[in-house]
């Protein structure tokens, strides 16, 4: 959900891939988690056809930035930064963020992630984007990742299994669904709809995951609505 600053070699290895290509990542690097999304065949038991499996592996890895002695190809040119596109932020939508409490820090880096570990949102500039929609859709993405820290709703340490990752992009999706609809956003349903269905594959079509997801998504809304959980509120006026 986000990497501690930018790195803008287009090469990452995993700490052994390094060392065969003759590199040493620098002591006190820090690496970055990267999910391998793909699929396998598997021949079944019962009827002895070939099935199609997803599966999902995460690996830890580091930018060549970030490694000492590596063939100089591998270094590259640092990226481009994004074009400014002219896109105008709008007041109304950033109130309702700002509200939220949540730390927001926007750079040049071109990637928009939630860092769980120092409790932050990066975003890229509003103006990279082509349209105020695509950026505060974006936005309400990672804010519902936010909700997850242990100081809201604590979401990270209830679901921490193997299929965590996939299942908390769900709630991320959903979550952006139905902040953006709060918003009198349209969101882009196609997109988001094809982002729900890969995570699902992921989860080996557990359909009954969506609604699991669409719950924490709802309470995820609820937060960055309100700033506080359904559930609280309701107890707060009991």
């Amino acid at each position: 959900m986000g990497r501690k600053r930018p790195n803008r070699a287009a090469r990452w290895f995993t700490y052994k891939q390094a060392q065969e290509a003759g590199g040493q990542v620098r002591k006190g690097e820090k690496s970055s988690t990267v999910v391998k999304y793909g699929t396998f065949e598997r021949e079944d038991a019962d009827t002895g056809e070939e099935r199609r499996l997803p599966y999902l592996k995460a690996y830890r890895v580091f930018n060549a930035e970030q490694i000492d002695g590596l063939p100089a190809e591998y270094y590259g040119t640092p990226a481009e930064p994004a074009r400014d596109l002219g896109t105008e932020a709008d007041p109304a939508l950033d109130a309702f963020f700002a509200a939220t409490g949540a730390d927001i820090r926007t750079s040049d880096e071109p990637q928009a992630f939630y860092n769980p570990a120092e409790d932050f949102i990066h975003m890229p500039p509003i103006a990279t984007f082509h349209s105020a929609a695509g950026y505060y859709a974006t936005l309400a993405h990672e804010a519902t990742h936010w909700t997850g820290h242990k100081s809201r709703l604590d979401r990270f340490s209830r679901f921490n299994d193997r299929k965590a990752y996939a299942f908390e992009e769900l709630i991320a999706e959903i979550g952006n669904c139905m902040t953006c609809a709060r918003l009198g956003l349209t969101p882009d349903f196609d997109q988001s709809g094809a982002y729900v269905q890969s995570w699902l594959r992921a989860m080996a079509d557990d359909k009954r995951l969506i609604f699991k997801a669409a719950s924490e998504a709802q309470k995820a809304a609820e937060w960055l609505a309100k700033g506080k959980p359904a559930e609280k509120e309701e107890g707060a006026a009991a």
